[in-house]
């Protein structure tokens, strides 16, 4: 029982220390090439009326309940969802918009659990179009940073990504 303990004790420490000295921070990134012009991709993602066509996460539950607020598009526009336990419960504003350049946005979490991170879409023309670049960026809270084992912040977010990129990708190549 006593030797148990000790292990037990090792392998908490272990885990703590783990936490501790893993970065806090994270990214998350994926890009695409597109056969599309800067502006028809960027009208796309500028609008979150848009993101039902594209977003991975909106196609994850057929009951979602959306709220539009704020702008239209561009800065200010703001966009909270509530869903299933896939989709979670949250909100994003456009905090930075210029056109078929780039649009960042703030995004916060409220379910399955809290964080606020910052999503950046970088648009790059090419001679047969868009590059574009999806990047989230973020803290990782210390439970999170000790799960780090078990958990991969780009493994699970970035299937996501490129689920959403290629439904992008058919959207804005038609």
């Amino acid at each position: 029982m006593f030797y148990a303990l000790i292990i037990l004790a090792i392998i908490m420490a272990a885990f703590i220390i783990m936490g501790l000295t893993t970065p806090a921070n994270f990214s998350v990134v994926r890009e695409a090439d597109f056969i599309a012009p800067p502006t028809k991709v960027f009208e796309q993602i500028n609008n979150f009326r848009n993101w039902a066509a594209w977003s991975h996460w909106e196609k994850m539950d057929p009951n979602l309940q959306r709220n539009f607020d704020g702008a239209s598009q561009g800065v200010g526009a703001k966009y909270s969802w509530i869903g299933n336990k896939k989709v979670g419960e949250g909100s994003m504003e456009i905090t930075h918009s210029s056109p078929s350049t780039t649009m960042q946005l703030d995004l916060h979490f409220l379910k399955p659990f809290k964080a606020d991170n910052v999503t950046e879409f970088t648009l790059t023309p090419i001679t047969k179009g868009t590059h574009f670049k999806w990047e989230m960026r973020g803290q990782t809270p210390f439970m999170l940073r000790v799960m780090k084992l078990f958990f991969n912040m780009d493994k699970i977010v970035g299937k996501d990504f490129e689920n959403g990129l290629a439904n992008l990708k058919a959207i804005v190549e038609k």
